[in-house]
């Protein structure tokens, strides 16, 4: 078969687009290993945090609240989120080979799981090192509809992360936006485990 320059030419830089798709797809972004990074810089240390906005007030956050950088790996950082009494609820920050994964781990008090829980989304931008976001993947929408709650389908959440400053941790949606933000500038006593989870 007879090949002319200019097929070898557009062949080749097809051939190379797709390795060079390839290759932005083969790790996480700089911004979102420096975030992952900084984060778990705080492993073993909880912080006190506050609503700063909810347009939809719920009994549910209105204790005081403190987040807790527990469990850390190279690969995984889990950040129990206590409110009051309540211990049900973990955020785990995963590393993928494309970006960074946030999830929402839901226990009961005896430790079994609730019907809503592993719901989150996956990063689809690089972000910045100081912020990442996170729109509901389509595990969570299943999830969403299962549990009677479509509105939340249109769900992103996202982390903001200032070093020696403030960590804050924001859902967004169409109608609906609630923050929590955590003061890193002074370490808090460790809260009980969270359900479920190792002493």
């Amino acid at each position: 078969m007879y090949i002319t320059k200019k097929t070898l030419l557009i062949n080749t830089f097809t051939l190379a687009a797709c390795l060079t798709s390839l290759s932005v797809a083969a790790a996480p972004s700089p911004a979102q290993l420096q975030f992952f990074d900084q984060l778990k810089s705080l492993c073993g240390k909880a912080f006190a945090g506050k609503t700063t906005l909810d347009n939809q007030p719920s009994a549910a956050f209105s204790g005081g609240m403190v987040m807790h950088v527990r469990d850390c790996s190279d690969t995984q950082i889990q950040v129990p989120f206590v409110v009051g009494e309540n211990r049900s609820r973990t955020w785990i920050i995963t590393k993928t080979a494309d970006g960074l994964q946030l999830q929402h781990q839901h226990k009961h008090e005896d430790g079994s799981d609730d019907i809503s829980t592993m719901y989150g989304g996956h990063t689809a931008t690089p972000g910045w090192t100081e912020a990442q976001s996170f729109p509901a993947d389509d595990y969570s929408k299943n999830l969403f509809i299962k549990t009677k709650m479509p509105q939340s389908i249109g769900n992103t959440w996202h982390m903001y992360l200032y070093p020696n400053e403030s960590f804050s941790y924001r859902l967004t949606r169409e109608g609906r936006e609630f923050r929590v933000d955590f003061d890193l500038t002074k370490a808090v006593a460790l809260p009980k485990a969270n359900w479920g989870a190792a002493k």
